[in-house]
């Protein structure tokens, strides 16, 4: 469920490619399950594609990862979170249009 420009973090590659990454990273927690994450999933992978070599874009399914969905408390999907330097810089919950995805890449880059 992922586009070409798309990463799939896990909980054990979630530090070294999220956490440790030298480029501003936006994490979309999603599941299978949930109708908005689907809803989702073509922005993000649009996101993911247009700001490949500037930010990693990925996902991470809550219910295959349960250690960073629990350390991050995430309550609602979707909820997706801009990581820069090891920290969380921004949180967006629900579903968001790709204009809005945009500015806060753009915002973290800068």
């Amino acid at each position: 469920m992922a586009g070409s420009h798309t990463l799939e973090f896990s909980d054990q590659n979630f530090e070294q490619d999220v956490l440790n990454s030298p480029q501003p990273v936006l994490v979309d927690f999603w599941a299978t399950w949930c109708a908005p994450c689907r809803m989702m999933s073509p922005t993000v992978d649009a996101v993911a594609a247009e700001y490949a070599g500037r930010a990693k874009v990925g996902k991470l399914n809550v219910d295959d990862n349960i250690a960073v969905a629990g350390r991050y408390g995430i309550r609602s999907i979707p909820t997706l979170l801009l990581f820069k330097g090891g920290q969380i810089q921004e949180q967006l919950v629900g579903t968001v249009p790709k204009d809005t995805l945009s500015r806060l890449l753009d915002k973290h880059l800068a």
